[in-house]
């Protein structure tokens, strides 16, 4: 009886102690891998919160980069680049700049034979001779002779004009037409005022206000003046120096 007695209370012990050591036990595997492990999906849904700063700020998008960082094509073109246009539009500019036409191109001058005004500006286009003169220069009338002689060499042309200047101030209109009428010198003929004298001195030289040089300055179809060398040319030697001119185009 005794002996039972310690039997069962030793059974009691064993299965009290299993149940004990059973709710204390380590966890299982499964435990462990649902609790502390988390799954692909769950890291995917909540990611980090430094993945989620970085995202949000700290990491910018490859459109992003593009959009800041590199310049497109165009935009260098429309930026960096001036339109061929505009490079036109400049360059126009600059030759405009440099081509601006003397003051006494745009003074009004009169023909002695004529009574009509005119200005250098209105023959743009064409070939201008102009000689500056005086009336008792005689190295003055054998120039005359041989423009008259190239005159007769180019025969009638709407694109070539000669043109003679009185710069001293002592001759008046009436005497200058008397000797143009004398010597038939059928050009355009006017007395140099004294702005206009000025300003051929000022582009051209003093020497061009000094008759017996034989002073001419050709004028071409752009507006160029081109002086010629001083002392009397010959009509061979006036035709060979404005033939380039005639020839050119505007």
């Amino acid at each position: 009886m005794k002996t039972k007695q310690i039997l069962s209370s030793l059974i009691l012990v064993v299965i009290f102690l299993i149940t004990a050591c059973g709710g204390t036990s380590a966890p299982t595997e499964d435990a462990m891998m649902k609790k502390e492990t988390p799954t692909a999906e769950a890291m995917m849904e909540k990611p980090t919160p430094m993945a989620d700063a970085m995202m949000e700020k700290g990491t910018p998008t490859a459109d992003a980069m593009m959009s800041k960082e590199t310049p497109t094509e165009e935009t260098m073109m429309e930026k960096e680049t001036p339109t061929a246009e505009a490079m036109m539009t400049e360059e126009m500019s600059s030759d405009d700049a440099m081509m601006e036409a003397p003051a006494w191109y745009s003074a009004s001058l009169t023909d002695v034979s004529t009574g009509q005004t005119f200005t250098i500006n209105d023959f743009k286009g064409k070939v201008v001779l102009v000689e500056t003169m005086a009336i008792w220069c005689s190295t003055c009338f054998r120039q005359q002779g041989q423009v008259k002689a190239l005159h007769d060499m180019l025969g009638q042309r709407d694109d070539f004009v000669s043109i003679g200047l009185d710069v001293d101030p002592n001759e008046d209109a009436a005497s200058l037409k008397s000797y143009v009428e004398k010597n038939g010198f059928d050009w355009l003929y006017a007395v140099a005022t004294t702005e206009v004298a000025q300003d051929i001195s000022k582009h051209y030289g003093d020497q061009f206000l000094n008759p017996p040089s034989a002073p001419i300055v050709v004028i071409d179809r752009h507006g160029e003046a081109h002086p010629m060398p001083f002392g009397v040319k010959s009509a061979d030697d006036l035709l060979q120096f404005i033939q380039p001119f005639l020839d050119g185009t505007m």
